[in-house]
């Protein structure tokens, strides 16, 4: 049997934690980096963490239409330390929601990639969450490299 996907993509952002930590829940920052058209988040235990990106104009062979909504819980929030989402879906444009499933994402300083003075920030997000099929295994193949791509216009709007 083959092993059970998950989500795990991690980068390495020229900037202080407090300032990712923001990335991930103001709606111009999630605009600029994770091309998000709406979102509703709160920082904080119990706290929406709601996105949604416009839908595409082309359809995946297993999961159609690509955009739709990821919407869960924020159970735990600690700004210097990262935040869990908890019983989150993904609800494409058309068809059945994908979930449930948990979303963490960490933060850690780690030496700055450029030298300077001041620490980086290591990102981590990893999503889990499964039940056996077809949607599920191309779910998780499609958004770790849409996962990928988004946290690499994190580092660079950061970075800037």
């Amino acid at each position: 049997m083959a092993p059970t996907p998950e989500l795990d993509v991690t980068v390495v952002v020229d900037a202080p934690r407090n300032l990712v930590m923001k990335a991930f829940f103001d709606s111009q920052a999630l605009q600029a980096w994770w091309q998000v058209v709406r979102s509703v988040t709160t920082p904080r235990a119990l706290g929406p963490y709601a996105i949604e990106w416009a839908a595409t104009d082309f359809r995946d062979d297993v999961l159609g239409q690509l955009g739709g909504v990821f919407r869960g819980t924020v159970v735990q929030c600690d700004p210097g330390r990262g935040f869990f989402v908890a019983d989150a879906y993904w609800l494409p444009p058309v068809g059945d929601p994908i979930g449930p499933m948990a979303m963490d994402v960490t933060f850690d300083s780690v030496a700055s990639p450029s030298g300077g003075a001041g620490s980086a920030t290591r990102v981590r997000v990893r999503q889990t969450g499964f039940e056996e099929s077809p949607r599920w295994r191309r779910y998780y193949e499609v958004f770790t490299v849409g996962m990928e791509r988004a946290l690499h216009s994190l580092r660079m709007l950061l970075e800037k």
